[in-house]
């Protein structure tokens, strides 16, 4: 017999996730009103439906930031959901907080996923494996193999979304944000983001005002 559940716990729930009216009422009842093991299920949900909601527009959302204590490396990202209403959710800012901090611990991230990698890095990592000692006496299928293996391993280490997430090493990050569409009943998207590191680029500029100095000597 399914459990009568109170509107008190629904609207618990529902501030807890941002998840659907009913999605809150039916996750409770299948609970018996649990509300940690309702959230659990609305997760478990998510991992089927995301991909159904992943061509839906998002447009609404925030910009997050992260300064990384001693304030030598800070990130700005945006993510991107349906409405206003649901990028006002405190689990939604978690999402952002959480991908924020994740992109400040993983400096070899560069993209948001492999589909955002440009066509000109791909064909100079396979340049790079094609061009590896250990490799180059072995049959060409065989060597293709290899390169398609390791150049696939190195796109996932410069794609956000393929890193394990830096709380749970179990999940991806694709994967968490997928347990957050089923919590919060919309897509969800990263868009873009940007990590600024103290000092980063200062070598070179120093570098470059010292040859152009140089330049103007040799000229006199």
């Amino acid at each position: 017999m399914i459990k009568k559940v109170s509107p008190e716990s629904i609207k618990e729930l529902r501030i807890k996730t941002g998840a659907g009216m009913m999605d809150c009422k039916k996750a409770l009842e299948i609970s018996e009103g649990k509300i940690e093991l309702a959230i659990e299920n609305l997760r478990k949900k998510g991992l089927a439906s995301a991909d159904k909601k992943s061509i839906r527009l998002a447009a609404e959302g925030l910009i997050q930031s992260y300064i990384h204590p001693g304030s030598k490396i800070g990130v700005l990202v945006e993510l991107n959901c349906e409405t206003d209403f649901v990028a006002r959710q405190s689990s939604f800012h978690d999402l952002a907080k959480n991908i924020a901090m994740q992109l400040a611990a993983c400096q070899s991230v560069q993209y948001v996923s492999i589909d955002h990698i440009p066509e000109d890095i791909l064909i100079k990592e396979k340049e790079i494996e094609m061009a590896k000692e250990d490799i180059i006496n072995k049959p060409d299928n065989i060597k293709t193999q290899i390169v398609n293996g390791r150049i696939q391993k190195r796109l996932k280490e410069l794609s956000l979304i393929d890193q394990p997430f830096i709380k749970n090493s179990e999940i991806s990050v694709d994967e968490l944000i997928k347990e957050h569409i089923s919590l919060l009943d919309e897509n969800i998207k990263i868009r873009r983001f940007q990590r600024f590191l103290l000092g980063e680029g200062l070598e070179k500029r120093s570098n470059d005002l010292a040859n152009e100095v140089s330049k103007m000597i040799s000229h006199k």
